[in-house]
């Protein structure tokens, strides 16, 4: 049987037929932050400081272009709309700065506690080799029992010793038949 087509499936949800207009959750916030950071520089101090100037010349000098006169009302209003809205986007940047520097902060204290943790391990671990090798023989104490023993063996006569021949000779197993 040919497979349907996945609108007509019955075990399928349909879709919604009407358009779905979908929002990153995410996207006000970044936009808010790029403001924010943008807001904070001396190229934005620089452009609003010239667009001031500029809009009071042209209020000042040009009569017939005079929009917002002496007092400057609508400078004003420009001002404080600006305000408005800068106010809440930096500080929406700043409680997304502190979630960021929460969540490293916690990465930091995880890695602090394990490099201590693998610390500690090395420590114990230094300590029980400096105890085996405190207990191991060394190339010098080696030596010396070597250079002792050599000692002792140039010093006994090479040979059987009178005690030791005498023994062989009283065990039966090693009679030759006098012989001798």
């Amino acid at each position: 049987m040919p497979e349907l087509l996945p609108r007509r499936r019955l075990d399928q949800p349909r879709r919604p037929r009407a358009l779905r207009f979908e929002l990153d959750p995410e996207a006000f916030a970044r936009f808010s932050e790029r403001l924010a950071r943008f807001l904070g520089t001396g190229k934005f101090l620089f452009w609003q400081t010239v667009l001031v100037i500029a809009w009071i010349t042209i209020n000042l000098l040009a009569v017939q272009y005079r929009w917002d006169p002496y007092p400057f009302i609508l400078l004003n209003l420009a001002f404080s709309t600006q305000a408005a809205y800068a106010a809440p986007l930096i500080l929406l940047a700043q409680n997304r700065q502190d979630d960021r520097d929460r969540v490293a902060l916690e990465e930091d204290r995880s890695r602090a506690a394990q490099t201590k943790a693998d610390t500690e391990f090395l420590a114990r671990e230094l300590a029980a080799l400096r105890l085996a090798v405190g207990e191991v023989a060394t190339r010098d104490y080696l030596r010396s029992e070597l250079d002792r023993l050599r000692g002792d063996l140039v010093s006994k006569p090479r040979g059987r010793s009178r005690p030791a021949a005498d023994a062989v000779r009283a065990d039966p197993r090693w009679d030759d038949g006098g012989q001798g």
